[in-house]
């Protein structure tokens, strides 16, 4: 049936009947019938949707234009006989049609730039209150699960630690081998001036064992894992997923957090370690092929430069890390809306948040370790 608009009195209430389908096929079509539509002196307007057939998103829009466009006018607009079936899509039509929008701000000035501090300060603050309640939530559900271990999935667990941990060892291995030529490299032309190349062993060592093995492993899983961490709950989110898990009385956090928590704990210090490995691998390579520092010279000067408590500073901080990377990520999926391009949005947050907090973690260990002297 095609649409149409029928014009009544009642009283003194004009009486709009809306019949047919209010489709995006017919909007052009309904965009001219609407525009012709006035209240003619009337102080109140009724909309019967009564006759309306089918409407979707566009023929909503129609709706509340006109429903606007009457009320600038002066007319007090009800909207009638809307039905179980359009109000849901009516309420979240307006929702939207009456949400403020902030005008945006032209212009430089100290005022725009302060203002520009004040909400970036106030988002961060934000943030920092979402990541503290989640991490609660994750760590009281943690908590549940150690009194009750079969609560554990640990077939999911298990997954986790493979596709986060396993998968990832070629390209820590391969970076880790990278930047450890690269330091021997850079050390090696800064101390062969004083003839002193040998000590290129002890800079090596020093920096990858207690920093760079750890942050590089951390960044990288970040950017691998996080990221995928939040691209699959997000995609969940999406195709509603999570709400039939709850809807089925499941836990999303016990069954979709706890696991990839528990598996980038568990994985993240094996991994450090093997780039701590490589790491020097690399160097050792370099030593050899730059300044003829044979295997075993090499391994006599590790093991006089660091001590075995310096491999442990560098693995101390993974499972940390790993938690930092792992509770972001999962949040930022479950903060997802129904549409992709929220998925990509937070999957961008995620990653950046974890790196940023992984690095400042390491700058708080770091002076954490210096004031005990270690």
């Amino acid at each position: 049936m095609a649409q149409s608009i029928e014009q009544t009195r009642d009283g003194d209430a004009l009486v709009l009947r809306l019949r047919g389908r209010w489709v995006v096929a017919d909007a052009q079509a309904l965009d001219r019938r609407l525009t012709e539509i006035r209240a003619g002196g009337s102080r109140r307007v009724r909309i019967d949707l009564a006759g309306v057939e089918a409407m979707d998103t566009t023929g909503a829009w129609l709706l509340f234009r006109l429903k606007r466009v009457l009320e600038a006018g002066g007319a007090e607009v009800t909207l009638d006989h809307a039905g179980a079936e359009l109000a849901p899509l009516l309420s979240q039509v307006e929702k939207r049609q009456s949400a403020p929008v902030s005008a945006p701000r032209r212009g430089f000035g100290p005022l725009v730039l302060l203002a520009h501090v004040g909400f970036s300060t106030i988002a961060l603050l934000r943030l920092t209150r979402v990541l503290i309640g989640f991490f609660g939530w994750v760590t009281a559900t943690l908590l549940r699960t150690a009194v009750q271990p079969k609560r554990l999935r640990l077939t999911a667990t298990v997954a986790q630690m493979q596709r986060a941990g396993v998968s990832a060892l070629g390209i820590v291995g391969l970076l880790s081998f990278l930047v450890g030529i690269v330091m021997t490299y850079i050390g090696a032309e800064q101390l062969r001036p004083y003839g002193a190349e040998i000590f290129t062993v002890n800079l090596l060592a020093v920096g990858f064992l207690r920093e760079l093995g750890g942050l590089l492993a951390a960044i990288i899983i970040a950017g691998r894992s996080g990221s995928a961490f939040t691209a699959e709950i997000g995609a969940m989110i999406v195709n509603e997923e999570v709400d039939a898990m709850r809807t089925l009385g499941l836990d999303p956090i016990e069954v979709l957090v706890v696991p990839r928590v528990l598996g980038l704990i568990l994985t993240l210090p094996f991994l450090t370690f093997w780039a701590d490995f490589t790491g020097l691998a690399g160097g050792a390579v370099m030593c050899r092929m730059s300044l003829d520092i044979p295997l075993t010279t090499f391994l006599d000067q590790l093991r006089s430069a660091v001590s075995l408590w310096s491999v442990f500073l560098g693995i101390i901080k993974a499972p940390f890390f790993a938690a930092c990377i792992a509770l972001i990520g999962c949040n930022e999926g479950l903060l997802v809306t129904r549409s992709a391009e929220s998925v990509g949005r937070h999957t961008t947050q995620s990653v950046v948040q974890a790196i940023f907090l992984v690095i400042v973690l390491d700058a708080l260990f770091s002076i954490f370790f210096n004031g005990l002297g270690i």
